[in-house]
């Protein structure tokens, strides 16, 4: 059974919303917005934006009873980025762009390459998307798909930085080690063609010695041992 998911103080997360949207907002106008938002607050039970095929999540559910609740704060911002909205809903507490998570996770969280429901699923830099990925893992389907919970990915009534709740991602790597993926894009209400590079999964619990899968190599000699290792300790 999965522990559950403990949101932190909402003054506490707005206040690393807020910094994290200063420092990677776009424009003046979007840091001075940042800036006069009232992050104080209090969370409230609301639906979040998704493709209308994902299911729904449970409404009025404190926290506590759900790992992963349809709890929202009504202070985000309008335009959010992955970074703080993974942080928020995992609780993995990095910060820095996206493609930093990885390295920074090394000692101090658990890694691999199993997908499990509250790890953080971490892209590397592809393409456009210069600055890498993180969605959190909210569902294991089954050995190649996953749901994610993630914002700034797919553009929803034509803007971008949306959060999309329980949207599929599918493991198409040749070897079924989740190294590349396809995601969920909204505008095609299906699966986006991109077959995105994933570094691996950042699991919300410390780093302990040497982690099984801690290379892609070392997981495929021992995929029984990384798969127990992802799973035996919560």
């Amino acid at each position: 059974m999965m522990r559950p998911h403990l949101i932190p103080a909402p003054r506490a997360v707005a206040a690393s919303l807020a910094l994290a949207l200063c420092v990677t907002a776009g424009s003046a106008q979007a840091r001075q917005a940042a800036a006069r938002q009232s992050f104080a607050a209090a969370f409230t039970f609301t639906d979040v934006t998704r493709p209308s095929s994902a299911p729904r999540l449970a409404k009025g559910i404190p926290a506590a009873q759900t790992p992963f609740s349809a709890q929202r704060d009504d202070a985000l911002p309008p335009y959010l980025q992955c970074v703080p909205y993974a942080r928020m809903v995992s609780g993995v507490q990095i910060t820095g762009d996206a493609h930093t998570w990885w390295k920074k996770a090394e000692g101090r969280y658990a890694r691999g390459f199993v997908p499990k429901a509250g790890a953080v699923m971490a892209f590397k830099p592809h393409g456009a998307m210069v600055l890498g990925h993180v969605a959190a893992v909210s569902k294991v389907i089954d050995k190649r798909t996953v749901l994610l919970r993630h914002a700034n990915w797919s553009p929803i009534n034509g803007r971008r930085g949306q959060i999309e709740d329980n949207v599929r991602a599918v493991d198409v790597s040749a070897k079924n080690d989740w190294s590349e993926v396809r995601v969920w894009f909204g505008p095609l209400q299906g699966l986006g063609s991109t077959r995105w590079p994933v570094e691996g999964f950042i699991y919300n619990r410390p780093a302990r010695g040497a982690e099984h899968g801690a290379s892609r190599g070392s997981w495929l000699r021992d995929p029984i041992g990384a798969i127990i290792a992802a799973f035996s300790r919560n």
